[in-house]
């Protein structure tokens, strides 16, 4: 089977960059978007005939939102993880099938000056609870823009980044607790050493161009599927977005 994930930067924007093209080229298993920035039924989206839509937006309008494609129906679908304080924002998307969970995930930004840090904390301490109550369960594949960029190989320059958000101390320790709890981070399982793989460019400073970017999108699964990773990809040449798309194909 075959998963990408990717934050859109707000769909409709996307759809006007290529959006279509990529699904229609990939025709993946799943996609997980975050940053959808909108509701369902407020853009047409032509996915083609038994593309099951999924999704989850913020009460605020305009403002963060995920979503899932696939032609696969599930067991079950669960939106946030069944805490008011956590619940608000359209951040989390729960599908359950036969044989395993599929989170969808666009994590909180901790902001500049790490402004809401204290709620990034609680956030990842409660979904790390949430990913392994569902893995004493089942097997869990867990995406998204995680907003941490966990090692220092996983940045351009990480010495002048150190403490802002997305490379804090805390977030990288949360992450590093995630991975200890029972789950692989695929990307890294395959490809422990490479350099210069990122999925996030700032706009600015052309860090695109100059590939000055972070990895801060991300396939986790639990322990027990990581000997069925066949492929994990970044496709850093699909624009449309700040973000690309990350790709995990699995055996399962």
């Amino acid at each position: 089977m075959v998963f990408i994930s990717w934050n859109v930067n707000g769909l409709r924007a996307c759809m006007k960059k290529g959006f279509l093209d990529f699904y229609q080229g990939q025709r993946p298993d799943f996609l997980c978007l975050q940053e959808t920035k909108m509701e369902q039924g407020q853009a047409d989206i032509p996915l083609g005939e038994g593309v099951r839509e999924f999704w989850s937006s913020a009460e605020k309008k305009g403002y963060s939102g995920t979503a899932v494609f696939t032609p696969h129906a599930p067991v079950a679908a669960a939106y946030g993880m069944d805490m008011d304080k956590h619940d608000h924002e359209g951040r989390l998307i729960t599908l359950e099938y036969e044989k395993f969970y599929l989170v969808c995930c666009y994590t909180p930004n901790a902001q500049d000056g790490l402004k809401r840090i204290d709620y990034r904390m609680e956030w990842e301490d409660d979904l790390r609870d949430y990913l392994m109550s569902l893995d004493r369960t089942k097997p869990v594949i867990y995406c998204g823009d995680l907003n941490v960029a966990h090692e220092e190989i996983d940045l351009k320059n990480p010495k002048t980044n150190r403490g802002n958000a997305g490379f804090s101390d805390q977030e990288r320790e949360k992450m590093t607790a995630l991975l200890a709890s029972g789950f692989t981070d695929t990307f890294r399982y395959l490809y422990p050493d490479r350099e210069g793989a990122y999925s996030w460019w700032s706009y600015r400073f052309n860090a695109r161009r100059n590939n000055a970017g972070w990895r801060i999108d991300y396939f986790i699964v639990s322990d027990r599927l990581k000997d069925r990773i066949l492929r994990a990809e970044i496709l850093s040449d699909i624009e449309g977005s700040d973000h690309c798309p990350v790709l995990l194909e699995l055996d399962i």
